[in-house]
């Protein structure tokens, strides 16, 4: 028998493997060929023949799947940002709104496409005015980042609703951040605040009316020092004592049921000094000004009370010239007055039902004799106080305030004050020493033009 050739048994194995192997694959192709081919035909047939495919119903279900899909989506998304995301708004009706604009827009790290102007115009008293541009972010998105955080805010303006306190459009300011950074929002809001009193810190803010709402006039004013404001003896010391003894007895009030409020008269000639008082004790109890104009066109009792009820915390309330309002009411016809105000309204607003608690009010006036004796009564006015033109003590301290040091000069002023007989305002004595600045001695020689701009006593 012939011998095969070494090697060619594994030779034969390994070709009959292969074969096996061709084979094998061939009908697995085979297989998933016809389970494909087995499919499509299955769907052809559904979708062909199945009268419900045919009616549309399985674009219907096709379309059902995909929105409950899309629904799990929203969901799953809207949980994951429940759980990384937290918002925070801020409505412009709320106090701490302003505080965040403002300090948003110094705010260093701050990306912002969307900018409005505020402007600020000050006209000053040598008839020259200054105006300065102040750019803040506008409505829309900005971008800040704050303490190694990103904080997205969006500003919101309304074009429907507007703000009942000023009339303004409704505006809402939105921080979104991560949610492991929302204690950030504490800390915003904390150094908001603490950069807006700041901005006022010893000063006295002037407030006035506006529509029904107060809002601040021109710049924080330097507190006045009440020494500054020299009235006659005993004067100045008597109110700020009444007023102090009326801060610190509160409880005293309420435990015997009477209103918590004080109001104080000021008469006397113009240029007394009246209004400057009232500025330096504010100064001197740390208090701010709401400015009522009673003559002032279309305001009414409503508006009236509204205002006196909703005053700035810590604020005198101070009603100038107070006879002139209702004095000008009798001349309506002929000076076209506008104001609505009743003097029952006033009266109410002063000690009504509706009428404030725990204010000090102070009026002034040049014409005592011209006020209703309803208003006058105690519950309404209940500290009144003359304050005329200035006395001799008078000229002496303002002499020595303005010239320190000049006691000789500083009585012959004086006597030369008394020896002409002559009435005159502590006004017009501060302008002469301020014409006459480090001139004691010139401002004696002038003292003689003080009457004809006084009257004889």
């Amino acid at each position: 028998m012939a011998e095969l050739p070494a090697g060619s048994d594994a030779a034969n194995l390994n070709a009959n493997a292969d074969a096996a192997h061709t084979s094998s694959s061939s009908v697995v192709a085979d297989n998933n060929d016809s389970a494909q081919s087995g499919i499509h035909k299955f769907l052809d047939n559904v979708m062909q023949n199945n009268p419900y495919f045919a009616a549309g119903g399985g674009l219907m279900l096709l379309g059902t799947g995909l929105a409950v899909a899309r629904g799990g989506i929203i969901r799953a998304s809207r949980l994951l940002y429940q759980q990384m995301i937290v918002d925070l708004e801020i409505q412009s009706k709320d106090k701490s709104y302003a505080w965040f604009l403002q300090w948003m827009s110094n705010h260093p790290h701050r990306i912002s496409k969307h900018l409005s102007v505020r402007t600020t115009y000050i006209q000053h008293d040598n008839g020259s005015a200054s105006t300065k541009f102040s750019l803040v972010p506008g409505p829309g998105n900005h971008w800040i980042r704050y303490k190694g955080a990103f904080i997205k805010i969006t500003r919101e303006r309304s074009g429907k609703m507007i703000d009942l306190t000023n009339g303004s459009p409704y505006e809402t300011v939105t921080l979104t951040t991560l949610y492991r950074d929302r204690h950030l929002f504490n800390h915003i809001l904390d150094e908001a605040k603490s950069i807006a009193l700041k901005s006022t810190e010893g000063k006295t803010v002037i407030y006035t009316s506006f529509g029904p709402e107060w809002r601040k006039f021109g710049q924080p004013k330097a507190k006045r020092a009440l020494p500054s404001v020299i009235l006659d003896k005993g004067i100045s010391d008597g109110i700020l004592e009444d007023v102090h003894d009326f801060m610190r007895n509160g409880k005293w009030y309420s435990d015997r049921g009477i209103p918590y409020r004080r109001g104080y008269l000021l008469y006397g000639p113009p240029g007394s000094g009246k209004t400057s008082f009232i500025q330096a004790l504010a100064g001197e109890l740390d208090y701010n000004i709401c400015i009522l104009n009673l003559a002032e066109g279309h305001l009414t009792d409503d508006r009236l009370n509204h205002l006196m009820n909703n005053m700035p915390e810590r604020s005198l309330l101070l009603l100038e010239d107070i006879d002139a309002a209702f004095h000008a009411r009798k001349q309506s016809g002929e000076s076209g007055f506008h104001s609505s105000v009743t003097f029952s309204g006033l009266l109410n607003a002063l000690d009504g039902v509706t009428s404030s608690e725990e204010t000090i009010t102070f009026m002034t006036t040049n014409h005592p004799e011209k006020l209703d004796p309803a208003l006058m009564r105690p519950g309404r006015i209940d500290y009144k106080v003359y304050i005329g033109d200035a006395t001799l003590y008078q000229a002496e301290k303002m002499f020595m305030k303005f010239y320190p040091g000049e006691d000789e000069l500083c009585s012959q002023f004086v006597g030369k004050i008394n020896k002409l007989g002559i009435r005159v305002s502590t006004a017009h004595l501060q302008g002469l020493f301020v014409m006459n600045k480090d001139q004691p001695a010139k401002a004696l020689e002038m003292a003689a033009t003080l009457r004809n701009h006084n009257s004889i006593l």
